[in-house]
């Protein structure tokens, strides 16, 4: 071979083995860098100590979303919901429980497929829920009122027409000081409802804001008045329930008798009540304690306990318990609410008031200790007339309230009343002496089986009129009643709890 075909020959050889190095080039490019997932933090959230929020945590995993972890400080961080296995976007959301109050934190963490993650950090500001609240507007749209909380009223509260107030089991109610236009008190005006529903284990407590008494205190089953005796009253107000029943009233005209009720400035025109709906619905209001209330608005102008206006059937009112009123413990204007299980202890007026053709009926009282009449009984006074009312299984003790009337009636009181026991008696306590014209009503009002024990060597006709003498029987003790107030309802009460039943043999 000649020198000038080994030249070409050799050339040949190199042109072909660099198109084979450039080949095997094209066919093993560089591989790129992976992207990292990328995670974006909520802005700056608020919590409150022991509730849970939501942070929601976006991001962005061109790996495929393999995994996510949440830390917290100052908490507990649990990952409710996070992007499926693989997917390359999507939202990881954590729900933060707070500890303490202070700052808190969350730290989320997303791993890709390929191992390679990014963490974002969302900043929390944990403070301690108000556990009490000071209520200085009137009620006008749907409202609840909180279990462990304390609501003190700052004045004379409103539960406007068309607005609901619901109370939870073991919330505390407390009234400022106030007298005249300024005593406070909660107010449910006609065609507002109150559901105020507590339980045995957790009543609702009203009270002064005097008394020490808090919801870790009912929480724990201890319903007596740390700091106030149980006969200390008029430090605030009182409950006051309106409603559109008939009532029987002095200033009768066109379709609706209506006033304004006592204890209530007439400038505030959620003080009226009357109507002519016997079914009416007020709401509800189960196991609840009012206590230290009936302040002056005015000269013989006391707020009651507990005051029923021309409250409609609708309305349940049972399990009530009412200490230490400066007036009356319960007043029922008209209307036609019922009753059920009903304490009165310590009140500085009348027990149980019934005025203007009220037609309900009370079933199962106990009254300890009233300082005027246990009952005081009138009916209409107007032409409206109702059926009446009836008072049946109650018992009483009687303190031996001087001259005052255990039962005052007369000639007007359109009551039925049977099933009572009266204990307790001293030298002076008498039925009313308008008895006789009572008994002479058309109507067949009555006062039936009666029970007493009567004191040392006294007689029934020291204390009651010969008319009624047949409807009485005297027993040696409490314990040989065969009538009166079922006791085991009320052990709930402050009364039991502090052990004053046991002390009057109860």
């Amino acid at each position: 071979m000649n020198i000038k075909t080994l030249l070409k020959t050799t050339l040949t050889l190199m042109l072909v083995a660099s198109l084979f190095v450039s080949c095997d080039d094209d066919d093993d490019p560089v591989s790129p860098t992976p992207t990292a997932p990328s995670v974006s933090a909520p802005s700056a959230q608020n919590a409150l100590v022991g509730e849970s929020v939501d942070l929601t945590f976006n991001v962005t995993v061109s790996g495929g979303f393999a995994s996510a972890t949440a830390t917290a400080e100052n908490g507990t961080a649990t990952i409710s919901s996070e992007p499926s296995n693989g997917a390359t976007s999507g939202e990881v959301v954590v729900s933060y429980s707070a500890t303490s109050a202070g700052a808190g934190s969350v730290t989320v963490t997303v791993t890709d497929a390929e191992g390679l993650d990014d963490d974002a950090t969302a900043v929390v500001s944990v403070t301690e829920e108000e556990t009490t609240v000071r209520v200085v507007d009137n009620i006008t749209g749907d409202e609840t009122w909180e279990a462990g909380k304390t609501y003190v009223l700052g004045g004379r509260i409103a539960v406007e027409a068309g607005a609901t107030l619901t109370i939870e089991g073991g919330t505390v109610v407390k009234g400022e000081a106030g007298t005249g236009a300024n005593a406070t008190a909660l107010l449910v005006a006609r065609d507002g409802t109150l559901n105020a529903n507590g339980t045995a284990d957790a009543p609702i407590i009203f009270t002064s804001v005097a008394d020490e008494i808090t919801p870790e205190q009912v929480a724990s089953g201890d319903f007596t008045s740390p700091n106030l005796d149980p006969d200390i009253n008029g430090l605030w107000g009182g409950v006051i329930v309106l409603g559109n029943a008939p009532i029987s009233a002095s200033n009768e005209g066109g379709d609706v008798n209506e006033l304004q009720i006592e204890g209530i400035p007439t400038s505030d025109p959620n003080g009226l009540y009357g109507g002519n709906d016997e079914g009416d619905s007020s709401g509800s209001i189960t196991y609840i304690s009012i206590r230290h209330g009936g302040s002056n608005i005015g000269e013989g102008n006391e707020i009651n306990g507990l005051t029923l206006g021309g409250v409609g059937n609708g309305t349940v009112v049972e399990n009530i318990e009412i200490v230490a009123n400066q007036d009356d413990g319960v007043e029922f204007f008209g209307g036609s609410v019922n009753a059920t299980n009903v304490h009165i202890w310590n009140n500085g007026d009348d027990a149980v008031d019934t005025d203007q053709a009220w037609s309900g009926t009370i079933d199962n009282m106990l009254i300890v200790s009233p300082a005027d009449s246990p009952f005081e009984l009138d009916g209409p006074e107007g032409s409206f007339t109702s059926t009446g009312h009836t008072i049946t299984n109650a018992t009483v003790f009687v303190r031996g309230n001087g001259a005052e009337e255990m039962i005052d009636v007369d000639d007007n009181t359109d009551v039925f009343m049977s099933n009572i026991l009266l204990f307790g008696l001293e030298e002076g306590n008498v039925i009313s002496s308008d008895y006789p014209e009572f008994a002479d009503n058309e109507n067949g009002y009555e006062i039936t089986d009666l029970e007493v024990v009567l004191p040392g060597d006294s007689e029934v006709s020291d204390f009651f009129p010969e008319g009624l003498i047949p409807e009485v029987t005297e027993i040696g003790s409490v314990d040989e009643a065969t009538i009166g107030a079922d006791l085991s309802v009320f052990g709930w009460t402050w009364a039991s709890q502090s052990g004053a039943l046991d002390s009057i043999g109860l």
